[in-house]
C-alpha cells in the first residue's frame, strides 16, 4: 500500500431520543478514519506535493468509502456527508488539504453515494486526541438544512507529530424533529432567487 495506514477506526452513533421525544426515525451517523504517516514527514518544505496526492489520496478514498458504505447498508442509505483531515503538530495544513482535496479521494465516496453536492470539510492541525470536526450536508441538495450535521471524535494516540488523520462522515437520515426550515424559504421571503442567493 502507498499509503503506511497504522490504523483505521469505524464509529457508528445513533440517536433515538432528541428534545426529550423518540425520533421517527433513528439518526445514524457514521464515521470512518485511517491514521497515516505523513508522506511529507521529515522533509523541510515540499514545492511539488502531487507525486504523494496521487500515490496515496486514491487508495485513502477507497478504503474509507468502502468501510462506510459497509457500515451504511450501501450508498443509498447515505443522505449526507462530509470529511475531515487534522495534520500532526509537525505538518503544514497543506499535508492535511492535499490528500482530501482531490478529486482522486472524494470522488470515490461521491460516486458510490450517487451525490451531486460538494463535501463539506474541515482541514486542521492538532495533537493527538484532538477534535475532528466533519461538517455533514445533503449529498443532492446544499439548502436541506435538516441535514446540516457535525460529527465530532477523537483518537486518544492520533494524529502523532509525524501522521494526518483523514476521514469521511456520513449521515443516515437528518436531525430528529427538524423544524427550522430550509434556506430556500429564507430566500424567497427576503425576496432572492435561489440561482442568486446573496443578490448581487
Amino acid at each position: 500500500m502507498a499509503a503506511a495506514i497504522r490504523k483505521t477506526l469505524l464509529t457508528i452513533e445513533t440517536t433515538l431520543i432528541e428534545g426529550g421525544r423518540a425520533a421517527p426515525v433513528p439518526l445514524r451517523l457514521i464515521t470512518a478514519a485511517a491514521v497515516v504517516r505523513n508522506p511529507w514527514a521529515g522533509r523541510g518544505f515540499v514545492d511539488d506535493l502531487r507525486p504523494e496526492i496521487h500515490d496515496v489520496a486514491p487508495e485513502l478514498g477507497a478504503l474509507l468509502t468502502g468501510m462506510i458504505l459497509d457500515a451504511a447498508g450501501g450508498g443509498a442509505a447515505v443522505e449526507a456527508y462530509g470529511k475531515a483531515a487534522v495534520v500532526g503538530l509537525d505538518g503544514e495544513i497543506e499535508h492535511a488539504s492535499a490528500l482530501i482535496h482531490t478529486l482522486r479521494f472524494g470522488n470515490h465516496f461521491r460516486t458510490a453515494v450517487g451525490a451531486k453536492s460538494y463535501l463539506a470539510f474541515t482541514n486542521t492541525r492538532g495533537p493527538a486526541n484532538c477534535p475532528v470536526m466533519i461538517p455533514l450536508m445533503d449529498k443532492n441538495d446544499e439548502g436541506r438544512r435538516s441535514h446540516y450535521l457535525t460529527i465530532q471524535f477523537a483518537i486518544p494516540d492520533a494524529p502523532a507529530a509525524d501522521e494526518i488523520v483523514v476521514a469521511l462522515g456520513a449521515s443516515v437520515g437528518g436531525r430528529p424533529h427538524h423544524r427550522i426550515g430550509d434556506r430556500y424559504q429564507d430566500l424567497k421571503d427576503l425576496g432572492h432567487d435561489a440561482s442568486n442567493p446573496a443578490a448581487v
